[in-house]
């Protein structure tokens, strides 16, 4: 009897033993089993902290081509807006100067006319001043120097100025004890200017 109770024991022990390792291992394995869930997720927290930061990477690189890219647009806009404003300036130019030489070729056409109403005036007979013809002949030659005048086109003043080759051309030389060396003693065709540009030179005689 007292040798059954000694072998009961002794399995119990076996058995109580065998548990322990048993528990012993499973703890092993469930805290292997722990750091490697541990250990994978700080991989995958590593991994995911790597793709944030290349989106991020990306996302500015993406940024900065856009923002380049919207440069060089406002930049082909701004060269587009100055060529424009260019060609604008330059037609405009352009139209201005072919206005300008075809109203001096106007001009030049109705100078002569000019001169001869001034002939006509200074050469009428005494008589026949302040009749009815000859006021309607000076009526009209007054008119169509007003609207030469409304376009910009002016008389070159001449007697009393100084030579200028610039308005006066000398077809004579005087000699004179009233005047200067170098003065307009007398206009034989008056000159004319068109705006800032002389149409015809006036034909003068300059004290020697």
């Amino acid at each position: 009897m007292s040798q059954e109770k000694e072998t009961n024991q002794d399995m119990t022990e076996e058995t109580t033993t065998e548990n322990t390792e048993e528990t012993t291992k499973d703890s092993e394995v469930t805290a292997e089993t722990a750091g490697e869930v541990e250990e994978k997720e700080a991989v995958a927290e590593d991994k995911e902290a790597v793709g944030e930061e290349k989106k991020s990477l990306f996302g500015k690189k993406k940024s900065s081509k856009l923002e380049e890219k919207i440069a060089e647009l406002e930049d082909a806009r701004m060269r587009q807006l100055a060529e424009f404003e260019n060609f604008r300036k330059r037609s405009e130019k352009e139209k201005s100067q072919m206005f300008e030489v075809g109203a001096k070729s106007v001009v030049e056409k109705i100078l002569p006319v000019i001169d001869n109403f001034e002939r006509g005036l200074a050469s009428m007979p005494e008589e026949e001043k302040g009749k009815p013809f000859a006021d309607g002949i000076e009526l009209v030659y007054k008119q169509m120097l007003g609207a030469l005048d409304e376009i910009g086109v002016k008389p070159i003043e001449a007697v009393g100025q100084e030579f200028d080759p610039n308005f006066h051309n000398a077809v004579m030389t005087v000699e004179s004890e009233d005047m200067e060396s170098g003065t307009v003693a007398e206009e034989l065709q008056k000159g004319y200017m068109y705006q800032d540009s002389v149409v015809r030179h006036s034909m003068v005689k300059v004290v020697s």
